[in-house]
């Protein structure tokens, strides 16, 4: 029955999406947006080395921005996006030159749980999500879809938990990953900013609230390994992005944590804020370097909250110098210190805080 179900609704998604798939003249209007040098293939991505590559080889670093508000506008029954999602708004993206979106989502929407609404949960939700994705896809930029906000039983995801939770992470990525597996310029980000203690319960999770490794998280845990095992499962071979420990700050431990991945298709993300504790070059050479000797990093988030550019100039330069990517947060037009906002309006006129990232990735890009 489980089977049919999930056969029935993939196609009902497959005529959907594919109907509102844009068209050859939108693929090239987007690429007089995009500088040649950029538009490569997206597709077959995966991990050699300590590089993504191509499905010819070809290196690619993650430059872009995160596009946030389908984790949040969802679970308060206020809509899916948070501003257009339209080709003009994802042209407005490209036109900074970038070449990866990384979009937020909600475990209950996308699994349409615990209250949320049916017209922004659920099936509904899946299909704007894909349309995206197939949106983005047309304008040669590769989608990074992050479990950003989770909670377990019945209590509404309407925030960050430390870990991601056995009752529905699992689940999540299982559903997540039996659809995009046949895209595989897709990134799949299994949790956006884990807060736990421990590098152990980061890998291997709980079997009980409150007991080790995770004796500070009171639910149970759903470990990166079975995360990982969870989106295998489903025969997707997608690049799988794990973010460090410490809200995503501190990959130093990253390594030996590792989850086993039979595709060996993993890359590391570290967030990186101006009020972050690895904030330095000196910090991001003696932690953050050593991972980056070994596997893709990006950097997932990368902000100030000073309505300034300074100090994200400073990282992407260090980034640019180490082969790491970099992800500005965020695309949205809220203010530039407190959330901070790369943007004032969805035209993609930059804050002072954005034009430090637009100016960057227009020069890494040409």
């Amino acid at each position: 029955m489980r089977k049919t179900l999930f056969r029935g609704t993939f196609l009902l998604l497959c005529t959907l999406l594919f109907s509102a798939l844009p068209g050859l003249s939108n693929v090239a209007q987007a690429k007089s947006i995009t500088p040649t040098s950029t538009v490569r293939d997206i597709f077959n991505l995966h991990v050699q080395g300590n590089q993504l590559v191509n499905a010819q080889g070809q290196s690619l670093r993650l430059l872009g921005v995160n596009r946030s508000g389908t984790e949040y506008k969802c679970i308060n029954n206020a809509g899916i996006f948070d501003g257009p999602s339209d080709a003009a708004s994802v042209d407005a993206i490209a036109s900074w030159h970038v070449n990866a979106v990384r979009v937020p989502l909600n475990e209950d929407c996308w699994l349409g749980i615990n209250g949320v609404q049916p017209a922004y949960g659920g099936i509904n939700y899946q299909i704007a999500i894909v349309k995206y994705v197939l949106l983005l896809n047309s304008r040669g930029i590769i989608p990074i879809l992050d479990l950003h906000w989770t909670a377990p039983g019945t209590t509404i995801a309407i925030g960050q938990k430390a870990m991601t939770d056995a009752d529905h992470s699992v689940a999540f990525w299982k559903s997540v990953a039996s659809i995009f597996k046949y895209d595989r310029s897709v990134i799949f980000d299994l949790f956006n900013e884990p807060y736990v203690s421990n590098w152990d319960c980061w890998t291997h999770g709980s079997t009980a609230p409150s007991t080790a490794p995770c004796s500070d998280v009171d639910f149970v845990v759903a470990g990166m390994q079975s995360l990982v095992d969870a989106v295998r499962s489903t025969g997707a071979q997608n690049v799988i992005m794990l973010s460090g420990i410490g809200y995503a700050n501190w990959v130093g431990g990253w390594l030996d944590a590792m989850p086993a991945d039979p595709q060996h298709n993993l890359m590391a993300s570290a967030h990186i804020y101006n009020f972050s504790g690895c904030k330095d070059p000196t910090c991001y050479d003696q932690i953050i370097g050593p991972v980056a000797a070994k596997v893709p990093v990006v950097f997932g988030e990368l902000g100030e909250n000073d309505c300034q550019h300074g100090f994200v100039d400073t990282a992407m330069n260090w980034a640019d110098q180490n082969g790491v990517g970099y992800l500005g947060w965020a695309w949205d037009t809220y203010d530039c210190s407190s959330f901070p906002s790369l943007i004032s309006d969805y035209n993609g006129t930059p804050t002072a805080f954005g034009v430090g990232f637009k100016d960057h990735l227009q020069a890494e890009n040409q």
